[in-house]
């Protein structure tokens, strides 16, 4: 249908609802909207449905503004308007893609429509499309070649696809129109500098930028940036001692800065450690209270002259009260010597504190105050968490002060005390309520605060309680925050060219690219993943089902009872799903009482996590994939990516994907004890599977005998335990394959698996709890008696480690 052209009436009503829907009056437009469609000639106008679909989606409205928008569109096919409300549409449900066809066809019927080129554009960068991108932005430079963002945006599309001379060129024939003078302050004018000392230095012209540097240093507003970037350029360019000169003036800046230390150690190349320790304690003079020159030198020294630093350090930060300590140290962990010298000051101190508050008996100052007994009990029960969890509650045996310290650790640290996390958790979020919204609970305001290492703990005790449900709530939760972090980078396209804050933008587009990569989202993709893989192995019942097939063998006497506690069960259960309701309520009625200008802004909400539904998923694998996508994309160099692969392509079938899995995995680590385990059971599911293609058998063949050599699955089996014979984590993967492969070898497994002698290495409250729950779970075969008795020789040998004693309880 051709497009029809409104008559001069209902063509001022129809530029109107143009103008509410930028100013975001959205009612005001369905009521000019409904002045255009009320005339029988206009009632099919393309444009207006679009336009009123448009309006109705800004409402929450969302089927009925498809239906609107998807009819306006079939009236007016050659409508640039039409084709861009629906691009408008499919980007507010962030279908980006989609919204790039739109706006493409779009501009078939209006190439140089500068709006949707700008819409496409920042769709563009948003996905990443990086060639698409530089062509819109060659499209709006030619259109718009007065306008700085048209150079600016196509400047950034050559820097971004790697070619940094092109996008040095660009920027300096728009500097050249800038007109500037040097004694003005020019802030945007200085970043735009900044940003194309960026570029060069990306480039590899190293020279160049810093004599651009040196050129425009008094127009650049940011003095610290200057100096910082021409300490790293001196470096690289070997001016060894005009970086040694700049390292100081920064270190004068700010003496707690570990970057310019190690600045100033590269510009003046010491040849010993005596030479290294010379340029901090020329620093400890200088900065007699700083905590930084005094904590690198730890990393290099050893010995008697590390315990004379690390005991001066210790009682700085002890005093003062700094919580990070043991966070600055953890670094050290891996010298077993230093750990043990850390050990040995740390509880000299406590002993002395609690003696005569002292860190000393021989110290002549004055007493310590109460407070730095606390930060070395906080401290201990850092480092015995870290090095030998037992010790933890042997500590708190004769130490009772050290109760409070043992609750705020317990928040962050304890999975199975879910109870004492999610109270003091509940406890803390409390106190920004007013900073919240009003009347959501306390575990609300913390997913709405993004707080994800809570989170993360309540998912990995929930899993741990076998409340599947309530766990991958939580994971999702901790998905849904990484996915606002990606979509709230949108925003920032326009914001950033506009103010010219150019580096910190495109920092900003190099973190998205990478978010996933952060531990908080591998954590819970792990845990939701392995959830998910459980719940594919053991799918949850319907209990009503199974109650109703046990009943028939029930007498009336025992039939009455259950009766009666399942009412007693269902009248709680409606209880707590009044106060829910009550709840809810109050909740609605707070927002009620926000502005209409806000509700009008809201596009509807988010689909409500529902435990019981998250964790009777239809296909759980498919869930699971989800989560593992940005995994092996992202975090390629952690063997547990490639393990959790294999065992979701393993259930799949897909032995293609399954060795792919496997390769990578052995790479990182061949002496994985999971790793083994998924190569025996790869080595079985191909020798048994008959309904291969014969190209992929033939592939498959290939890699085996590479991976296995001649062996068969039992030799290869053997051969990895006889080479780990003497470590528990590799004994317990060989005994579980021997079972797996032989089930009469069950006897023989079982004895490997819970073998606990003194000579053994690597025994730890994860691989026992492992070798538990095979035994209970069949793992191992039917073992619940084994269990027992392993569970009770657990106890014997640590029976003063409470960690061991909860696993006695479980």
């Amino acid at each position: 249908m051709p497009t029809v052209t409104l008559p001069p009436k209902e063509n001022a009503l129809f530029k109107r609802i143009l103008r509410c829907y930028e100013h975001k009056q959205y009612r005001n437009g369905l009521k000019f909207c409904k002045q255009v469609l009320s005339n029988p000639k206009f009632s099919e106008h393309g444009e207006t449905l679009a336009m009123k679909g448009l309006t109705l989606n800004c409402l929450g409205k969302k089927e009925e503004a498809y239906e609107l928008v998807r009819r306006g569109l079939r009236n007016d096919l050659k409508s640039h308007v039409c084709w861009h409300v629906y691009g408008l549409l499919q980007r507010s449900d962030k279908k980006y893609d989609e919204a790039i066809k739109c706006y493409r066809n779009a501009l078939k019927w209006d190439k140089d429509n500068l709006q949707i080129l700008r819409d496409l554009s920042l769709l563009q960068i948003q996905m990443r499309d990086l060639e698409g991108y530089r062509e819109t932005r060659y499209q709006l430079l030619q259109l718009r070649p007065a306008q700085r963002a048209s150079w600016i945006g196509y400047a950034i599309a050559y820097h971004l696809l790697e070619d940094y001379e092109m996008a040095a060129k660009i920027i300096e024939e728009f500097r050249k129109t800038q007109q500037t003078s040097p004694d003005k302050v020019d802030y945007e004018y200085s970043e735009l500098l900044l940003y194309q000392n960026e570029v060069l230095r990306e480039a590899g012209l190293l020279r160049e930028a810093l004599e651009h540097l040196t050129t425009y240093e008094k127009q650049i507003c940011d003095k610290l940036a200057v100096e910082e970037t021409k300490g790293e350029l001196l470096l690289n360019l070997e001016r060894f001692e005009e970086a040694a000169d700049v390292y100081r003036r920064l270190q004068e800046r700010n003496p707690e800065n570990w970057s310019y230390y190690h600045g100033l150690e590269k510009a003046l190349k010491p040849a010993s450690t005596e030479e290294k320790l010379k340029i901090y304690e020329e620093a400890w003079e200088k900065y007699p209270k700083g905590l930084v020159p005094r904590r690198l030198p730890l990393s290099f020294l050893s010995g008697d002259k590390f315990r004379e630093c690390l005991d001066r350090y210790l009682r700085m930060n002890f005093s003062k009260g700094c919580p990070p300590v043991f966070t600055t140290l953890r670094s050290l962990c891996q010298d077993k010597e230093k750990v043990s010298i850390i050990e040995e000051l740390v509880v000299g101190f406590e002993t002395s504190l609690r003696s005569c508050r002292m860190f000393s008996p021989n110290d002549d100052g004055k007493e310590e105050p109460p407070t730095t007994l606390l930060w070395v009990q906080y401290f201990l029960a850092q480092h015995y968490d870290q090095e030998h969890f037992y010790k933890l509650f042997l500590f708190t045996k004769y130490c009772f002060f050290y109760n409070a310290c043992i609750y705020i650790y317990i928040s962050i640290h304890l999975l199975l005390l879910l109870i004492i996390i999610i109270t003091i958790g509940c406890f803390v979020c409390n106190r920004f309520v007013p900073l919240s919204q009003e009347g959501a609970s306390a575990v609300e305001n913390l997913n709405e605060m993004q707080c994800m290492w809570f989170q993360t703990e309540c998912a990995l005790a929930y899993k741990s309680m076998k409340k599947y449900g309530e766990a991958l709530k939580k994971c999702h939760e901790i998905e849904r925050h990484f996915v606002e972090i990606t979509d709230d980078q949108f925003d920032f396209h326009t914001y950033c060219m506009r103010k010219m804050t150019l580096r910190s933008y495109v920092d900003l587009l190099k973190l998205e690219d990478v978010l996933r990569m952060h531990p908080f989202y591998f954590k819970a993709s792990q845990t939701a993943i392995l959830i998910y893989l459980n719940l594919h192995d053991n799918p949850l019942t319907d209990d009503s089902k199974e109650l109703q097939a046990d009943t028939g063998n029930l007498t009336d006497k025992e039939l009455k009872k259950l009766r009666n506690k399942q009412r007693r069960a269902q009248k709680k259960a409606q209880l707590e799903e009044e106060k829910k309701n009550a709840e809810k309520e109050k909740q609605l009625k707070n927002q009620k009482k926000k502005k209409e200008d806000d509700d009008e802004e809201i596009g509807g909400p988010k689909e409500e996590l529902i435990p019981e539904k998250l964790a009777r998923v239809e296909n759980p694998l498919d869930e699971a994939v989800k989560f593992l996508t940005p995994l092996k994309n992202l975090v390629k160099n952690k063997i547990d990516t490639h393990l959790l692969a294999f065992e979701i392509y393993f259930r799949k079938e897909k032995f293609l994907l399954m060795l792919q899995s496997v390769k990578r995995a052995y790479a990182i680590d061949p002496d994985h004890p999971w790793l083994h385990q998924c190569l025996v059971r790869f080595f079985k599911g191909v020798s048994e599977s008959k309904d291969l293609a014969e190209s992929v058998s033939m592939v498959l063949k290939q890699e085996i005998s590479r991976l296995f050599g001649e062996s068969n699955a039992k030799d290869f089996n053997q051969a990895f335990l006889t080479k780990h014979f003497n470590s528990i984590p590799h004994r317990v993967a060989a005994a579980k394959m021997m079972f797996y492969l032989d089930r009469s070898t069950q006897k023989k497994a079982v004895e490997l698996a819970i073998a606990l002698d003194e000579s053994l290495n690597n025994r730890n409250i994860q691989i026992c709890t492992e070798v538990l729950e095979s035994l209970r779970d069949g793992g191992l075969g039917e073992a619940k008696e084994t269990a027992e008795l392993y569970r009770a020789e657990l106890r014997g040998k640590h029976e003063d480690c409470g960690q061991w004693r909860r696993l006695h309880r479980n």
